[in-house]
């Protein structure tokens, strides 16, 4: 008996991706009985054996034919991380506004988001966008306002935009989306709470739990793949095309300058702000299987906060240069995407595809000309 192992991707009947990591056809060697047809062959006797003549026919049964190779065995993976997982994947993303300068720190809910997306707004602040879908935080927060470049960001994943309010003009944008829907602190249903110990605005938060169940059906649908994954880290394209790389940091804005560390032990790596560790209420040091640093010209929005400071926003349509790393190695790349509802596609210098390490993932939107990425 020989196993064949094939990792294959496919789409199934229902619409819904998988990935097909462990595929083991059995070839099995079947002998034919050779001993019905020559029973009495050399059996010790010297008598001839009789002649019998038998009219050949011809029937469907009879006819040798070959078995069809046995289904395939599928194994399930969430889109957003590729990890292989035995749940249904068909559930609703939750995309939450969280708050990340120093008063909203620590955040509590960001361990467990698929993908964390790091944007500088007005006043050179960062903010981030947690999307939540294979695991959805209880306790996720503190969630502030919607910016312009949240729709971009949230309108490939469908499900739900969670923020606490905003200004009318970017509301409208957001509530525009075709393919998402948005919840804030109105229609929240009990979801979203002000926490005792935190003064307002940085005292909301939510349970994606409970948002995940006011999700319509028409936003309701489990995501398309944003990132394409290898089948394990060894194969991811920073490990098999690029160097090794302690990690990175970068200079996003006058205040803000993360850095990622590479942990050995964890296999992952390890968040820092400022040169302090990232962390979490709810689960200590922040840490990213994957970590894509997107270059986007950041530009203005046409829409002013207070004191007239202007709200910036990303051009991300169109294509520009990444960095990404995983599984202690780094490559460099490009980004491409077609149209705001678009997925953001990773790409080689050479052009093929890029493939993340299972995992989940933080994207740094770096804004071009103005912010710097050093490789470690």
């Amino acid at each position: 008996m020989v196993n064949v192992v094939s990792p294959v991707s496919r789409v199934v009947g229902d619409g819904r991706r998988w990935r097909e990591r462990r595929v083991r056809v059995q070839v099995v060697s079947a002998l034919v009985a050779a001993a019905s047809m020559v029973a009495v062959a050399g059996c010790g006797t010297t008598e001839p054996a009789p002649t019998v003549t038998a009219t050949a026919t011809t029937t469907p049964d009879a006819q040798m034919s070959k078995s069809a190779p046995p289904e395939p065995e599928v194994t399930p993976v969430w889109p957003l991380t590729g990890r292989e997982t035995s749940k249904d994947t068909d559930r609703p993303v939750v995309s939450v506004k969280v708050e990340n300068s120093a008063s909203a720190r620590p955040q509590s809910g960001l361990e467990d988001a698929d993908v964390v997306w790091e944007t500088i707004v007005e006043f050179d602040v960062s903010r981030l966008i947690a999307v939540f879908h294979s695991r959805y935080g209880r306790d996720v927060g503190p969630i502030r306002s919607v910016r312009p470049m949240d729709p971009t960001v949230v309108a490939p994943l469908g499900g739900a935009l969670v923020y606490s309010g905003g200004q009318s003009g970017i509301l409208k944008l957001a509530r525009g989306m075709s393919t998402v829907t948005t919840i804030d602190e109105n229609n929240a249903s009990g979801s979203m709470w002000r926490a005792r110990g935190r003064y307002a605005p940085h005292n909301l938060y939510g349970d994606t739990t409970k948002m995940a169940g006011l999700v319509g059906k028409k936003y309701a649908s489990e995501p398309k793949e944003q990132f394409a994954f290898a089948p394990d880290a060894a194969s991811a394209t920073a490990v098999t095309q690029g160097r090794r790389s302690n990690g990175a940091s970068l200079v996003m804005s006058s205040l803000s300058a993360p850095s990622w560390t590479w942990n050995s032990d964890d296999k992952t790596f390890m968040r820092f702000e400022g040169g302090s560790a990232h962390v979490s209420a709810t689960a200590g040091q922040l840490s990213a299987v994957n970590v894509v640093v997107i270059e986007a010209k950041h530009i203005d929005s046409g829409f002013n906060a207070q004191n007239n400071a202007p709200v910036p926003d990303y051009v991300l349509t169109g294509t520009g240069k990444a960095t990404v790393w995983s599984h202690g190695h780094v490559v460099r790349g490009t980004w491409h995407k077609k149209k705001k509802s678009s997925a953001l596609v990773l790409r080689t210098t050479d052009g093929d595809e890029l493939l993340l390490a299972p995992g989940n993932t933080w994207v740094e939107l770096l804004p071009q000309g103005k912010g710097t990425v050093t490789v470690k």
